[in-house]
């Protein structure tokens, strides 16, 4: 079956980036070994981030850093043997946390974050799927008044820029949130963002919108893929072999596994999360997704349950499951929010692709003619997918795209 485009990963950049193409009129087959949304942007906190206009620095406190090498926080954990594969990516992670190189970095993250609302909402439309929106916003909640004070801060700077935020006391947290036990200083309400009841529906309810506009969705394995003697690119899915002059990878944590057999590789890396979901109290009630500012992990309220979502856990995606963050996080949280009995047994895992400079990488893949990328979203793949996808189509379609892409150019990582 011969296409225009051909686009490998199915969740929520590669949906966008099918979407988006077809837009452009061109005839795009989207592959993936499983269904739609089933990886990565089927477990995460589900939440549309606009406010998040900064990417996650590497907090470079000393008091941080020594914590962490003892392996035994919540928000941050790591497997020695990985962490020590990625010492030179985290390295440049640091210097890119730095003042001066992380404001330059954000100023050109933020051209992105301020799309995520209007491009989330128009598929949203198209795909008929507002009904998945369950609220509006999500509170950072702490417990401390200096560190509360230092989210205020933030929150003060953002609005600057155009977030908006309601500022919580103690008191306020306890009434809008009265099943939450024990004492809080505040939160901040940012009211921008969308809380997602159920982030994997969301990425199938764009996919049955490509369906609809006559994209063809396939199963089948992007290893697979090669080059025709005419320059192509060909797959085999289980129903066909595709072909098409143009391919875009959108594999997450496992692009780099495709391109690097084309010359192109770049020091990704992999954080990955886990979560887990708990049958809500009908007498008490999680009003909002909460952030958990003190121990860096999310409670959401969603279509399974509760869903509790860990931060990140420096390992290979293929390493063995730990489960010690999960099980950390849970203990803490039974104490504060209102969890009943676990709806699976086992944890679900993922893994989040972040780069060294926190930005993502979409755009030609150099010196592969006909072969594209779009990766690298670290913690925002399900905020940014929309956005990537129409600049993407924008590059692939030779239209000049809204917003300067040269910041997230695969190039900057070209050997």
């Amino acid at each position: 079956m011969k296409h225009d485009a051909i686009v490998l990963g199915a969740g929520m950049v590669g949906v966008c980036c099918a979407l988006h193409l077809q837009a452009r009129g061109l005839s795009v087959a989207l592959v993936d070994r499983r269904a739609p949304g089933m990886e990565t942007s089927y477990g995460n906190a589900g939440i549309i981030q606009r406010e998040a206009i900064a990417p996650y620095a590497l907090d470079r406190d000393l008091g941080f850093l020594l914590s962490g090498m003892t392996n035994r926080r919540t928000d941050v954990r790591y497997h020695l043997g990985d962490a020590a594969r990625l010492l030179g990516p985290l390295w440049s992670y640091y210097q890119n946390s730095a003042p001066e190189a992380y404001q330059k970095i954000a100023a050109e993250y933020e051209t992105l974050i301020a799309c995520s609302l209007e491009t989330h909402e128009q598929l949203m439309h198209d795909a008929n799927a507002r009904h998945l929106v369950a609220r509006r916003g999500y509170l950072t909640l702490y417990r401390s008044e200096r560190d509360l004070h230092e989210l205020f801060k933030v929150a003060d700077e953002r609005a600057r820029q155009g977030v908006n935020h309601v500022k919580l006391s103690g008191v306020d947290v306890a009434q809008a949130e009265p099943s939450l036990v024990g004492r809080f200083a505040g939160a901040v309400r940012w009211t921008d963002p969308l809380a997602i009841r159920s982030p994997g529906d969301l990425v199938q309810a764009y996919a049955r919108l490509f369906a609809q506009r006559r994209g063809t969705l396939h199963l089948g394995d992007a290893i697979a893929l090669r080059q025709t003697d005419a320059g192509h690119w060909q797959v085999d899915a289980a129903d066909d072999v595709l072909q098409a002059p143009q391919v875009v990878v959108a594999l997450g944590p496992w692009t780099t596994d495709l391109t690097q057999r084309y010359g192109y590789t770049v020091p990704m890396i992999p954080k990955r999360g886990y979560h887990v979901h708990y049958a809500p109290q009908p007498l008490k009630p999680l009003n909002s997704t909460v952030i958990d500012g003190d121990h860096g992990f999310v409670v959401a309220p969603m279509k399974d349950g509760l869903r509790l979502t860990t931060g990140a856990e420096l390992a290979m995606p293929d390493a063995p499951r730990t489960p010690g963050q999960i099980e950390a996080a849970e203990k803490i949280a039974r104490r504060v929010y209102p969890l009943g009995q676990r709806v699976e047994r086992e944890p679900w895992m993922g893994t989040r692709p972040c780069m060294p400079d926190m930005k993502p990488v979409f755009g030609a893949v150099p010196g592969v003619p006909g072969m594209w990328c779009a990766f690298g979203h670290g913690h925002q793949g399900f905020t940014l997918g929309p956005i990537t996808g129409e600049l993407l189509a924008a590059m692939v379609a030779g239209a000049p795209p809204r917003v300067d892409v040269q910041p997230f150019s695969p190039a900057r990582f070209a050997a």
